[in-house]
């Protein structure tokens, strides 16, 4: 922008854009929340461009005085926007050449604003990646203490949302906690993703003419080297599809925890109850207490899915390099991000204010049909073929349900019909059943207890 409001690239035209254009054209109301990552690359291209001789020493710290006084401003909520700024790299540019004259129109000399833009995507990123998967950690430290302490509650464990076997309620929560150790490693592979390779110095599209030094630049910036094309470092967006591919599959995992806890907290299982302070009344209904937190974390992942989906859709046919559609990036990061820095503080004290009800769920465990699995393993230990053994319990399951009660109250006439006549039982239980899961990642005790230690380890690694 130069000082009479002219666009940047404003020399080829007669003329301005047109007022519609201007608007669709325009990104500050997106990309202004970048102005540290934007002023940060600037002072290090600055810095660069200084020790390269390409700025004079005297050009140098006036860019660096002035990008230091753009940074207070925007701290302070000063900055004047105006309404000529095309995004927030124009009006920054725009602000340091009212304050520094000449030596700030020279601070773009070998960048472009589509390396720039790469550049400041990728800084920010990295650095929400970090922030986001320490709260994925903490979430899932969360389960684990939850899990702790419910190492001996029981609870029936579904399938088909069909009551299937017994589990330990640190069992089941122990499994929400593992997603979330993938997901903290997958934000953090995503955070790597972003700064594997520096695009700042691919210019437009094919490098620059001057002696720069982007291994300067790089290193300043966080970056592990610069990026090895010029045309891939302004046309690519893959460490953003790697983010938001992890945002997609945390949002799956937090999804199914929210759905998990609205049907926990109904009347009718009433496993659960969760706090007040995550939980809302109805404006017609005073008895009300609606679960609406784990109901939103159900509901989120769809703008997850569809941020992925959507900047997938962007960048597939592109010809390289740049092209204006990436300049839609922004929105599907920018929404995927909020949406998990809503919803991961949320998720966090909705579980730490949870209270399970062991009582009612171990009552859901008794005199039903959750041991059948135990018995046919049983006649198998005795030498029976597990089909053959199948069929049995299955049969005994029907005579139960035909009577009313379940396999605990197996009458002599129920197993003879059943060709279990003069089987020896085994304790047909919840707790025996748990305890004869033996396997590793199983629901017995000592199972258990060794998969909260190993998940403890993964989530310090």
């Amino acid at each position: 922008m130069s000082d009479d409001g002219v666009r940047l690239w404003g020399g080829r035209f007669a003329g301005g854009p047109a007022e519609a254009f201007a608007a669709l054209n325009d990104s500050l109301s997106v990309d202004r929340r970048m102005w540290r990552e934007d002023i940060a690359g600037s002072r290090a291209h600055a810095r660069m461009l200084t020790a390269t001789g390409v700025l004079s020493a005297e050009d140098g710290r006036a860019i660096d005085g002035g990008l230091c006084a753009i940074a207070r401003e925007m701290e302070a909520g000063d900055f004047a926007f105006q309404p000529s700024d095309e995004d927030i790299h124009t009006a920054v540019e725009r602000r340091l050449t009212e304050i520094a004259g000449d030596a700030g129109r020279r601070l773009h000399t070998g960048r472009s604003r589509n390396d720039q833009v790469a550049t400041d995507v990728l800084v920010y990123l990295a650095s929400t990646c970090d922030g986001q998967a320490r709260l994925v950690a903490r979430l899932a430290a969360v389960l684990l203490d939850a899990a702790d302490a419910h190492v001996d509650t029981l609870l029936p464990g579904y399938t088909h949302l069909q009551r299937a076997q017994p589990v330990r309620l640190a069992h089941h929560l122990a499994a929400y906690a593992w997603m979330l150790v993938r997901d903290r490693d997958r934000l953090a592979w995503a955070a790597g993703a972003c700064r594997a390779f520096c695009p700042l110095g691919s210019g437009a599209l094919a490098g620059v003419g001057f002696p720069i030094d982007r291994g300067m630049t790089a290193a300043e910036l966080g970056f592990d080297r610069p990026g090895p094309n010029s045309l891939d470092g302004v046309g690519s967006r893959d460490a953003l599809a790697d983010y938001l591919h992890a945002a997609a599959t945390l949002g799956v995992h937090l999804s199914r925890l929210g759905q998990e806890l609205v049907l926990w907290s109904s009347e009718e299982v009433g496993f659960v109850e969760l706090s007040d302070a995550f939980t809302s009344g109805s404006s017609m209904l005073p008895q009300k207490k609606n679960p609406d937190a784990a109901e939103l974390a159900r509901a989120k992942v769809a703008r997850l899915v569809a941020d992925y989906s959507g900047l997938q859709g962007v960048v597939a046919g592109l010809p390289l390099a740049y092209n204006k559609d990436l300049q839609e990036d922004k929105h599907f990061l920018f929404d995927a991000v909020d949406t998990l820095d809503l919803l991961l503080p949320a998720m966090i004290g909705m579980m730490e204010g949870a209270r399970f009800d062991a009582g009612r769920m171990g009552a859901a465990t008794e005199d039903g049909f959750l041991a059948a699995t135990d018995l046919a393993d049983h006649l198998v230990r005795l030498g029976w073929p597990f089909r053959r053994a199948h069929e049995a319990v299955g049969a005994l399951v029907r005579a139960c349900v035909d009577a009313g009660h379940g396999l605990e109250r197996a009458t002599p006439d129920q197993l003879a019909s059943a060709g279990l006549g003069d089987v020896d039982l085994p304790e047909m239980t919840a707790a025996a059943s748990v305890e004869a899961k033996l396997s590793t990642g199983g629901t017995g005790r000592a199972a258990v207890l060794d998969q909260l230690a190993a998940a403890r380890v993964a989530l310090a690694g």
